[in-house]
């Protein structure tokens, strides 16, 4: 039977909640290494490490004291090394930007691309996306979330370590305030079913496409360097719009 030590359940330890992630140890370069130690603390968001997130008190934080400003506000789920989050917060200075990551060699690229630029409305959190929404975003609090290029976890078997489930879009909704919006893409297509048929299973969201599919790619959507080598390779891309009724 294949199964692995973090699948196999303990007889004496509580279960632990199936993460959609799996931390690597990537290089980080000096430049990446001085962005952390020198722009974390004017555009990170400090949150409890792994492991202590559960026991410390849930803080939902306060936006407008964040960044100093009410505006409309987008946060990114796994947003690799920015360049999606960083091209946003550039073209758009009257909105504000959040990023979660749990790489740290991509959350440094970010950092040292938006001190470079003199970015003011982009604040980074290096932690997982679910206890950060959970914990510490407020129910309402968001116009607008973005999961791009999520892992497929293409085996069967891995499936569920997908991140597009059916709870984690009720907590994504909840977080989202009314007339907001849930973008999605993904090269995938077999995932890209799955996240139609989830999202559209979901009764606090509709489908922003006129067939009730896919939408065809948005123009704010930066064309990354990961998206290149997939168009590159002859892969399709499927975007999805739903908004929050």
């Amino acid at each position: 039977m294949d199964q692995t030590d973090e699948d196999r359940p303990q007889a004496d330890a509580p279960r632990r909640r199936i993460r959609s992630f799996v931390l690597r140890a990537g290089r980080i370069t000096p430049a990446q290494q001085r962005a952390l130690d020198e722009v974390w603390p004017r555009l990170g968001i400090d949150i409890p490490a792994p492991g202590t997130a559960q026991t410390a008190p849930a803080i939902s934080l306060d936006w407008d004291a964040v960044f100093g400003r009410r505006a409309p506000r987008t946060l990114e789920i796994g947003f690799g090394n920015g360049e999606n989050l960083l091209a946003l917060a550039a073209a758009h200075p009257e909105r504000d930007f959040i990023g979660v990551e749990v790489h740290r060699a991509g959350v440094g690229h970010l950092l040292l691309r938006a001190d470079e630029a003199g970015l003011a409305n982009l604040r980074v959190i290096c932690h997982d996306a679910v206890e950060v929404l959970e914990r510490h975003v407020a129910p309402a609090s968001l116009d607008e979330v973005l999961v791009l290029f999520p892992d497929p976890w293409h085996k069967k078997r891995h499936h569920k370590r997908r991140l597009i489930q059916l709870a984690f879009v009720d907590l994504v909704v909840s977080r989202l305030r009314p007339g907001g919006r849930l973008q999605l893409a993904t090269d995938w297509e077999p995932y890209a079913q799955q996240m139609l048929e989830v999202l559209s299973a979901c009764p606090a969201l509709r489908n922003l496409a006129s067939d009730g599919g896919f939408v065809p790619r948005p123009g704010w959507r930066a064309l990354t360097r990961f998206e290149r080598r997939g168009h590159r390779l002859g892969h399709g891309v499927w975007d999805l719009s739903f908004g929050k009724a």
